[in-house]
Parts: structure tokens; sequence; C-alpha cells
């Protein structure tokens, strides 16, 4: 059994790469761990090249081990699928690199009896573009839902616009797991579970930062700890304009404050009381029964992420924290969301695994990757995501290198904004600029 998996940043790659070690037909990675790199399939992985692109630490911190990892183009990734024979392709990408590689891949096999079987999905809680990521994921043979209700909404969007959504398939967020929490440690330890771009500017996560030191100068016997999730120098999926590390440099925090990075999950293993703001880190935590508290101070608001909590019981402030308030989670809300539902998650990815056996043994051809958008259904859009990819309308590589590859360092980023205003704006408005740019 071979898997590939195309990541566009280190979550999407832990997401990627941790999915596919459960989806191969075979065992759970609980009732089998796949400790030994020989056990279970080969993973190779492919990192797409951009500004996300994750670092050795990055990848390293999610702890799956790939027999292989390269950097590539979008052109590069699809000729290395027609070179290589694999089982199943992961695309862990952002939407419009779902769709673009979804058309290039549909192009690159065409005329094949037998392909691999294309998945695809979501690094965590969906609680925007919804419809927009949805139908861009289109045309992947299995589309991941972490939960039931996520597998619900699918399926809505999906029939609404006349779309096939027998894809949409119920799985669960690929990274919970570890031991439930057993009481306080010593010292009782806080998290505060940081995010890159939420809240998105400086007053609040000044404001946030304060009340973190606060908390922890108010309680001395306590550990206070700052999750980080990435380093200087390193990005994530969601730009980081003003990182916390920046910030505390202007606070003056007591020695049990401290900064932290590394896997969740070994975090949480000291944890006693996990707080963020709408990070995905919650689940992890609630799938633990760690105690855990999503902040109300900037208000419940979509462009924060916490309004899909509405209905978990862990709302709840800061001041009602440093008063002793511990939210006690709604355990149907929590069995909605693919959180240690029924006790069930060894078995969580069960479906998907019989599903893609089924497609992998299954008599006659595999049926084509048929998306929902096309050049007659989208036409002012998909030429766009398509170019941003250095894809033609027919999803085929473009002649030559991308610019942004071949061009000096401050050329490379005005050819990204072009290619940035392609997707936003579609392509004939911007062609212009990105053929000046492919003849520097």
């Amino acid at each position: 059994m071979r898997i590939a998996v195309l990541a566009d940043s280190d979550t999407r790659w832990k997401w990627g790469a941790l999915t596919a070690a459960r989806i191969a037909p075979g065992p759970s990675m609980e009732a089998a761990p796949r400790e030994d790199a020989q056990v279970g399939p080969q993973l190779d992985g492919f990192l797409l090249r951009g500004r996300s692109t994750p670092t050795a630490r990055q990848l390293a911190e999610v702890g799956v081990r790939a027999d292989s990892v390269t950097e590539v183009t979008a052109g590069e990734f699809l000729r290395a699928m027609t070179e290589e024979t694999y089982d199943i392709v992961v695309l862990a990408l952002v939407g419009g690199g779902v769709q673009a590689l979804l058309h290039g891949l549909g192009r690159a096999w065409a005329g094949r009896e037998r392909r691999p079987v294309v998945v695809t999905g979501y690094v965590g809680v969906v609680y925007e573009k919804l419809a927009d990521g949805l139908l861009l994921r289109h045309g992947a043979d299995l589309v991941l839902a972490n939960s039931r209700q996520d597998a619900e909404r699918f399926r809505a969007v999906y029939e609404g616009v006349g779309a096939d959504a027998s894809a949409v398939t119920e799985v669960a967020l690929p990274f919970l797991g570890g031991a439930p929490y057993e009481g306080e440690h010593r010292p009782y330890t806080v998290v505060f579970a940081a995010q890159p771009s939420v809240p998105d500017n400086r007053r609040d996560r000044v404001y946030l930062l304060e009340r973190l030191v606060r908390h922890a100068r108010s309680h001395p016997e306590r550990e206070v700890l700052l999750k980080l999730r990435s380093r200087p120098g390193e990005h994530t999926t969601h730009i980081e304009e003003l990182p916390y590390q920046k910030l505390a440099e202007r606070f003056d925090p007591p020695s049990n404050f401290r900064l932290v990075y590394g896997n969740m999950g070994e975090v949480l293993d000291r944890t006693d009381l996990l707080v963020t703001v709408s990070s995905t880190a919650a689940l992890e935590s609630l799938h633990r029964r760690v105690p855990t508290v999503v902040l109300t101070d900037l208000g419940v608001r979509e462009v924060l992420g916490n309004h899909h909590f509405v209905g978990s019981g862990c709302l709840a402030s800061w001041d009602q924290l440093d008063a002793g308030h511990r939210p006690e989670p709604d355990p149907r809300w929590v069995a909605r969301q693919g959180v240690a539902a029924d006790g069930g998650y060894a078995t969580a990815f069960d479906a998907a695994r019989a599903r893609i056996a089924a497609l992998l043994e299954g008599p006659g051809p595999m049926p084509p990757l048929t998306p929902y958008y096309t050049p007659a259904t989208a036409p002012g859009y998909l030429p766009g995501i398509l170019a941003r990819h250095h894809l033609g309308p027919d999803g085929a590589p473009l002649p030559g290198a991308p610019a942004a590859d071949r061009a000096p360092g401050p050329v490379r980023q005005i050819v990204r904004r072009a290619a940035r205003g392609a997707y936003r704006h579609g392509v004939q408005r911007v062609a212009p600029v990105i053929r000046r740019m492919g003849e520097l």
C-alpha cells in the first residue's frame, strides 16, 4: 500500500499524514499501532512550495514518519503522480489548491482504468466559508467530515447545489488521542493555546497576553504556559502578523509564566486547564476530558470562531476563571463533534477504510474525477484558481516553471501578489501582469 500526501502548511501536513495512517485499509491505529516505519503503508510526503512550507522541525513535531518528503510545485506533483504508482492520494490543501489539483489529476489520469483513490477534508473546525470551501473540495472520492455535525452540513451544501454528496464520509479529527485526564498535576498547569490569526489585531492580542500574565501573578503556585504554534521565522497555515513572542517583550512576566512549543498532545499530558479563543486544541483537550475553556472576553463572534462552541458548555471569561469557575462540557454537544463520541474513536475511521477498500478492489475502471466547478459552471472563477497553481484551463501545467520560482526574492513577492489577484478577480484581469513577470 502506497500513499501520497500533498500538504501546503504545517497544520495540513499534520492532518494529512495522520489521516493517511488512519484511513489505510486494515486495522485502526488504536487496534494495531504502527510504531515501525515498515509496518503499514508506505507514506510519501509532498510539500507544496509556498510561503507556508513547513520546516524540518514542524514536520518532526507531528510525530509521523514519512518514507520520503519532497518539496514540489503543482506541476511537479502532477508529474510525480504520472510516474509513480499510488493507492491513495491525500490532498491536505486549502480549498483552491484542492480544486486545482483535482482538475490536474483528472487530466493526468485520463484514460486509466485504475487510479489512486483521492481523499481530502478539513484540518479542524469549519466555521467560515463553508459553501466555498466545500465546493472547492468537491470531486474527490472522499471528502472527510470530522464529526457527525459536519457530515450533515456538508451533505446539505452539496445537495443544495445539485452536486453528488456521496463522497462525504464521517470520520473524526485524526490527531485526537492520549491518556484521559486523571486529576490535578503538581504544579497545577494552565495552558493558553494561541492561534496565529485569532484575534488579528494588536489590542486584543495584548489584552489576552496581559490577562494570562495577570493570572500567573495571581497564582504563583501554578505553572502558566503560553502554547505557541511556531518559532520566529517559521510560518503556519495562517499568517501571524503579531507574534506573541514579540508582544511579550513589553511584559515582565513572573517566573511561573513560560512560552512553550512542541506537540500539543505532549503539552496536554501535563495540562489541568486548557484556555483558548477557538483553537482546535479545545477539541483535543475535550477528547481527553481535560477541563477546557473557550474565552468570551472578546465577544462570541464569527470572526473569532468561538461561535462554533455555542452549546458546548465551555464558554467563560477570564474574570470567571480567576474567580474559580470551571465550565462543564455538554455531552450531547461533544458527541456531535466527533470528540470521543460514545467512546468509539477507535472505530471512527472504519467507514472511510471500507469505502477506500471498495474503490480499490472494485471491478471495472475507476470513475473519473468530476469536480463541481468546470469551465462551464464557473467560467469566471475556475480559471483564476487554476492559474494560481500554474495550470491551464484544462488542468494541464503551463509551459515553463512558475515565474515565482524563477524570479529574485522581491519579484517573487510581486508574482505571488499577482497570483492572489488572479484567484480573487479572475485570470483575464491579471494575466497581462503574470505574462510580464514570466519574462523576467
